[in-house]
């Protein structure tokens, strides 16, 4: 029996040993690498982690809170079922293809999603309108911050010292991370297991050791992009393009052809009835009709909606410009590929090659 219990009492001061060990080093942590409660640096990661109510825009105009998958809408008369965010998309489809005021009506009860992660049940029209009221309005200063996102896991350690206990946990999304600084307490020592790596909203990625380091550049990106706090739902719609993509589609396709042109504010809808556009991979091009052929070259440059297409047919010069790309469309069995320069110029290719 007294082996038994010398050897119990040498497993107990093993584990306290190594406890008080682990405690210290926590506690020795350098400052930059606690986290503290009530801190703009916690704020700054509260804001960023925060519910985005922008993405679904097209169809709440809110800000500042989402709709929960999934919920029904009739738009123009057309009843579709939004189960992802995938089904955007097909709401603007219906949209662009409408001559008409467009119309859009939500079917009730649903579910909505606030800036905190928490959830309400909307069962009318009036209780919606009275939550899109309460968000700022279109481009308004809000607290969210979209320029800039963790990636995840996130390790945190936080010891309490006035019961001497320590907790490792694993931080799998914004959601938890939101809950995780609301939920900070002043009377523990918090820190995270750097390095940390944020994605920027053009895809880079930042490395960050310390919180200092990470306050610094969540300040520095918060007015880095345009956070597409508006309604305006085909304002983005290159977001996602590329060169490949416009390249492949444009050169797998043949026979395209024009049917809107506007040049210097002047319609042009007519001028290339009937002719058959060519684009090639060698960077040249050819137009034919009426038993008549011309040739020209054209080019493609940037990225998202910064995608410039130089056409350059010398004897067409309606169709000459240095194009940007504006949106892609495949609604149909019929692609659409419309290109525009401000406000006064736009051409529309189409093809039925999908």
């Amino acid at each position: 029996m007294k082996l038994k219990a010398f050897l119990i009492f040498l497993i107990l001061s093993s584990i306290l040993s190594s406890c008080r060990k682990e405690e210290r080093e926590l506690i020795q942590t350098p400052e930059d690498e606690i986290l503290e409660a009530n801190t703009n640096i916690a704020s700054l990661i509260r804001r960023t982690a925060s519910n985005d109510g922008s993405l679904d825009n097209i169809v709440d105009k809110a800000n500042c809170f989402d709709i929960a998958f999934p919920y029904t809408v009739n738009v123009n008369g057309v009843d579709i079922d939004v189960n992802s965010a995938s089904d955007y998309a097909v709401i603007e489809c219906v949209f662009d293809q409408s001559e008409i005021d467009n119309t859009l009506n939500i079917e009730f009860p649903i579910t909505i999603i606030l800036s905190d992660y928490s959830e309400v049940t909307i069962n009318t029209l009036e209780e919606f309108e009275s939550y899109t009221d309460s968000c700022n309005a279109e481009n308004e200063y809000d607290d969210d911050i979209e320029c800039i996102d963790f990636t995840f896991p996130i390790e945190a350690s936080i010891f309490n010292p006035n019961n001497e206990l320590l907790e490792t946990i694993t931080i799998e999304n914004d959601n938890q991370l939101f809950d995780f600084i609301d939920d900070l307490d002043e009377d523990t020592i918090t820190t995270f297991n750097f390095p940390l790596t944020l994605i920027l909203f053009d895809n880079s990625e930042v490395v960050i050791n310390n919180f200092d380091e990470l306050e610094i550049v969540i300040d520095y990106s918060i007015s880095l992009c345009d956070e597409d706090d508006d309604y305006d739902y085909s304002d983005d719609d290159c977001d996602d393009c590329t060169i490949s993509e416009i390249e492949s589609l444009l050169t797998s396709c043949s026979n395209w052809n024009v049917n809107r042109l506007k040049r210097n504010a002047i319609d042009y809808d007519n001028a290339y009835y009937n002719y058959d556009f060519n684009f090639f991979s060698d960077g040249t091009m050819s137009v034919y009709w009426s038993s008549i052929i011309e040739y020209g070259t054209w080019t493609a440059s940037g990225s998202s909606n910064n995608i410039e297409v130089i056409i350059n047919v010398p004897a067409l010069p309606l169709c000459n410009n240095n194009w940007i790309l504006q949106e892609i469309k495949n609604c149909t069995d019929e692609t659409e590929i419309n290109f525009v320069v401000g406000d006064d110029d736009r051409i529309q290719y189409f093809n039925n090659c999908n």
